[in-house]
C-alpha cells in the first residue's frame, strides 16, 4: 500500500486573526514605539520557533451570537464590511482578543462599572483549554470588549504548497498600560517588547526567525514614531488588499524562497 501523494490544492484554508499590541516605553513617548512579540515553541505544527504577534485560528466560539452584547464600538455588519466579507466579521476581532489573552495574558477589555480588571491566570488557562468561554468570562466579570480601539491593517493567505494554510487578518491596538504581557509556556515559550526596527535588524542578523507577514507588518510599524501614530495609521487604513505569497522552488522541486506581489517572477509562478 502506498501513501497518497500530497495535493497542495486540497489543503483547507482556515480563518485566523493576529494582533499587534503597541506601546510607548516611557509615558512621554520619548523612547518611541514598541510592539509585543512571542516565540512559538519548536514543537508547533506551524511556524515552529518563529517570533510572531499574539494570534491564532478563528474558532466557532468567536462567532457565538452570545458575545455580541458584550462588544461595543463595532457591529458585525461594520466589521464584515471592513473585511470585505458578507458576515461574521466580528468574530475576527473577538478572536484577536481571545488569542491575546490566551497567548500573552493581556485582556483587551474593561469592566462595565469602571472597576479594575480582576481576571486571574487560571481563567486565562481555562479560556485556552476551552473549559471557559469568552462569554462566560464577560458575564463573570461584567466585561466590555471595545472593538473600536482595534484596527484592521493587513490580510495574508498562506501560499499554496504549505501543509497548513491560514487566511489571516492583522490588527493593531494600544496595549493596556496596567498589563505587561507574558508568554504561556505552552504554545509560546518566550516574549519581549521590542522596537520594530530593532526586531527587523535582529532578524537580519539571524537572531529572530520570522515569517514574511510578520516582517512586512514590522516595517509598517517602524514607519511610526509613537504608538499613537501607529494606531492613527491603522484607523486610517481602508481597502486593505489581500496578499497571497507564492513558493519558489528549484528544478528539483525544493523550496528556495517566497515571491510576493510585485516581484518580477510572481506572475510566472
Amino acid at each position: 500500500m502506498t501513501d497518497t501523494p500530497f495535493d497542495p490544492t486540497t489543503v483547507p484554508i482556515k480563518a485566523a486573526a493576529t494582533v499587534m499590541m503597541v506601546r510607548d516605553k516611557n509615558l512621554d513617548g520619548s523612547e518611541g514605539l514598541e510592539v509585543f512579540m512571542l516565540r512559538r515553541t519548536g514543537r508547533a505544527s506551524f511556524a515552529a520557533g518563529m517570533y510572531v504577534f499574539p494570534g491564532g485560528r478563528v474558532d466557532d466560539v468567536d462567532h457565538a451570537d452570545e458575545i455580541a452584547p458584550f462588544c461595543k464600538g463595532l457591529t458585525d455588519d461594520e466589521a464584515s464590511a471592513q473585511l470585505s466579507i458578507e458576515s461574521g466579521g466580528l468574530a475576527y476581532w473577538v478572536a484577536s482578543i481571545r488569542e491575546c489573552f490566551e497567548e500573552a495574558g493581556v485582556l483587551l477589555a474593561e469592566r462595565s462599572d469602571g472597576a479594575p480588571l480582576d481576571v486571574d491566570e487560571d481563567e486565562r488557562h481555562h479560556i485556552h483549554d476551552g473549559t471557559l468561554s469568552m462569554v462566560e468570562l464577560a458575564q463573570r466579570h461584567g466585561l466590555v470588549l471595545d472593538l473600536s480601539t482595534t484596527h484592521y491593517v493587513d490580510h495574508w493567505i498562506t501560499p499554496i504548497g504549505e501543509n497548513r494554510r491560514f487566511d489571516t487578518r492583522f490588527f493593531v491596538t494600544l496595549a493596556p498600560s496596567d498589563q505587561e504581557g507574558l508568554h504561556d509556556d505552552k504554545e509560546t515559550v518566550e516574549s519581549l517588547w521590542v522596537r520594530p526596527q530593532d526586531a527587523l535588524e535582529m532578524h537580519a542578523r539571524g537572531d529572530l526567525m520570522m515569517l514574511p507577514p510578520t516582517i512586512y507588518n514590522l516595517k509598517f510599524l517602524a514607519e511610526h514614531g509613537s504608538a499613537a501614530d501607529a494606531i492613527a495609521a491603522g484607523e486610517a487604513r481602508t481597502d486593505v488588499p489581500c496578499i497571497l505569497p507564492k513558493m519558489r522552488t528549484d528544478d528539483a522541486g525544493k523550496f528556495i524562497g517566497i515571491a510576493l506581489p510585485g516581484d518580477p517572477d510572481y506572475d510566472m509562478l
